[in-house]
């Protein structure tokens, strides 16, 4: 729809549960409440168009009695006829026309439209005005379609929470609402259903469809003890999870609201055309009046009602409907393209700061590797490897330390069947104790040092996280362990540098690390040792040289990193909810790859819009010449602008079905 619908959306996107703090309601907020509810009730059937439909058909029905077999018109007949016509087509304009009216709101569409048409029917043209109204009031309807259809699509890709689950409670199964779930009450979830709560999967294992999440159609499996998500579809057998937060606080939930808040924040675009469309009408008004007054002083003879029916037409084809509604609706495609492909943005606005960013700033830890860490190397000396990682492994599984966690399971099966005893934690150094009758030692450098056994100097020099490993007090070789770089990760990078982006790695690890990880992927500059006030430093400093900056990050120490930059982007999957929160955008299947992909629909966004707004203002301004000098008709104009607004329209919807 018009200005009104658009301004009319964000007052209902904003009011959320909380209405009015005042408790009051004006007039003013009823009437663009009423024109937004109108549209969606109007594209919800045909049956709501049957007025319009038989207005068109009546109109059809007169232009070929007119045009094909030379019907002589009957006064009054024919004008009542068309006044018929005129109202089933134009109640609905003509009554918020009068509505605004009494506000003395004048400059809106519906009263240009009505002034328009109701000045037709004074010069005799009535067949033009039915038809400036029946016209005028299809293009609405296919706009209010498009629009709700988009809204509809943004909502439907996460808007799949529950009604029901079923809880066991005292050994029995019962079905409730999901918001009557307690933390650490164990859900059933039947194969084909969706999971209603956030929580840690209690059967041994179970295959969920998380698409929804994270727009991957690849099923993932999950082990006892993983996290599962709220919005993921149980694939397998019935699964049992315990449940880990309430029905408000699943990610889902914070998600979903997510979303329904982005349509309310506008982007700069969508907010210049609102302030262009408000100056750009009472202009338009003023210039019509000048069309049909002005030429009494130059031309002779002036014959009013040829002046007064081109201002008719510079007045249809002015409307700003084309504008006013297909640039809000590319930037709701823009932001339903972005949640098919897992990513969130909260607002149309960040569609627009993402297309500035040139340098994009990331953490490591949980960004660019998985922040699980696993063995990558094993070094022996005078000892077989198997039997090194064995010995290792059988010693480590009495520690929950994550890098202990990583050497068991990388022995896998290996591991199950050896016992250590007297196992010791030496704090600060590592594991002593015995493995099938053998003295283990296996821990830092420092650890050897404390027993004095000799090891190869050149292990200092190692960048990776090592544990070194003594057997009978002599040194047997030592397993590299570290954070696994993501699959995606080099791919991210490579695809950045082709858009001319800078790359920057900030991390909290030692220096050397970042550095390998840093050099392994292409990152133009990394800097490790900081502390989460060093990266604040780090992005301030950026930005005073003038750059836009995109800052991603997933722990609770990036928020404030993710905050200061141009276009804060969160991993959603493993991220802190503190920087999902803080955050402009949200990744939700954790790819680095995604940041991409983010930039692309920002720039393919605003490329479809600044089609719009350039193929409308032509087309316009040609009309409007033609229409001033009398070549363009009160059809052509019309058709025009209607016209415009559906290449605008199917401009913009076509956005949701790029592939990327």
């Amino acid at each position: 729809m018009a200005q009104e619908c658009c301004d009319a959306d964000e007052k209902q996107a904003q009011k959320k549960p909380v209405v009015n703090q005042s408790g009051n309601n004006d007039e003013h907020d009823h009437d663009e409440d009423d024109e937004h509810n109108h549209g969606e009730e109007d594209s919800a059937s045909w049956g709501t168009h049957l007025p319009l439909l038989s207005s068109l058909a009546i109109l059809l029905v007169m232009l070929v009695l007119d045009f094909g077999f030379k019907y002589k018109p009957v006064f009054p007949v024919d004008l009542i006829i068309y006044v018929i016509a005129f109202f089933l087509a134009g109640y609905n304009v003509l009554y918020m026309a009068f509505r605004k009216a009494k506000r003395l709101d004048f400059f809106n569409e519906f009263f240009l439209m009505s002034v328009a048409t109701i000045g037709a029917f004074s010069i005799g043209s009535y067949s033009e005005g039915v038809a400036v109204m029946v016209f005028y009031s299809i293009g609405e309807w296919f706009q209010d379609s498009a629009v709700n259809k988009a809204k509809r699509s943004i909502k439907a890709l996460l808007d799949i929470r529950p009604d029901e689950v079923t809880v066991l409670r005292n050994g029995t199964s019962e079905v409730i609402h999901p918001n009557k779930i307690q933390i650490d009450e164990v859900i059933q979830v039947k194969a084909g259903e969706k999971v209603a709560l956030d929580g840690e999967l209690n059967s041994e294992a179970g295959t969920f469809n998380t698409a929804a999440l994270t727009g991957e159609s690849k099923p993932d499996t999950k082990r006892k003890g993983e996290q599962v998500l709220a919005g993921m579809i149980n694939l397998d057998k019935v699964s049992e999870i315990k449940v880990k937060s309430l029905f408000k606080d699943s990610k889902l939930s914070k998600i979903l609201e997510m979303v329904q808040d982005a349509t309310a924040r506008k982007s700069q675009t969508q907010l210049f055309i609102s302030r262009f469309a408000k100056i750009y009408t009472p202009i338009v008004f003023a210039l019509a009046i000048a069309v049909c007054l002005i030429p009494y002083f130059f031309v002779d003879p002036y014959v009013f009602n040829v002046w007064f029916y081109r201002a008719l037409v510079f007045l249809v084809i002015s409307c700003p409907c084309a504008l006013v509604v297909s640039i809000p609706l590319g930037y709701f495609g823009g932001i339903g393209l972005a949640s098919k492909n897992g990513i969130l943005f909260k607002g149309s606005n960040f569609l627009d700061v993402i297309t500035k960013v040139n340098v994009v700033v990331m953490d490591k830890t949980g960004t660019l590797t998985k922040g699980v860490f696993k063995v990558q190397d094993v070094v022996t000396k005078d000892i077989d490897k198997d039997e090194l990682v064995k010995l290792t492994a059988g010693i480590e599984s009495n520690s929950t330390h994550p890098i202990a966690k990583a050497v068991v399971d990388y022995a896998g099966d290996a591991a199950q069947n050896v016992k250590a005893d007297n196992v010791e934690e030496i704090s600060g150094h590592g594991l002593k104790g015995t493995v099938d009758g053998k003295n283990i030692l296996a821990g830092n450098t420092r650890l050897l040092k404390k027993f004095n056994i000799e090891y190869p100097a050149e292990i200092e020099k190692l960048v990776d996280t090592i544990v070194v490993i003594a057997i009978n007090d002599k040194y047997a070789g030592y397993i590299t362990i570290a954070d696994e770089i993501k699959d995606d990760a080099k791919q991210a990078i490579d695809e950045m540098h082709k858009l001319n982006i800078q790359t920057v790695m900030l991390s909290g690890d030692k220096q050397g690390v970042v550095s390998k990880v840093a050099a392994s992927l292409g990152v133009d500059n990394a800097y490790g040792d900081l502390l989460p006030e060093g990266k604040v430093e780090k992005v301030q400093a950026l930005k005073n040289e003038g750059k836009h900056i995109a800052f991603i990050g997933d722990g609770v120490n990036d928020a404030p990193v993710v905050a200061l930059a141009d276009a804060g982007i969160a991993m959603g999957g493993l991220g802190s909810d503190a920087t999902i929160e803080t955050a402009d955008i949200v990744i939700q299947n954790d790819q680095p790859s995604k940041i991409v992909t983010a930039i692309k629909i920002g720039k393919i966004t605003r490329s479809i819009v600044w089609q719009n707004i350039t193929i409308a203002m032509v087309i316009k301004v040609i009309v409007l010449v033609l229409g001033a000098g009398g070549v363009a008709t009160l059809w052509e104009a019309v058709i025009a602008d209607v016209g415009v607004a559906l290449l605008a329209i199917i401009n913009a919807v076509r956005i949701q079905k790029i592939k990327l």
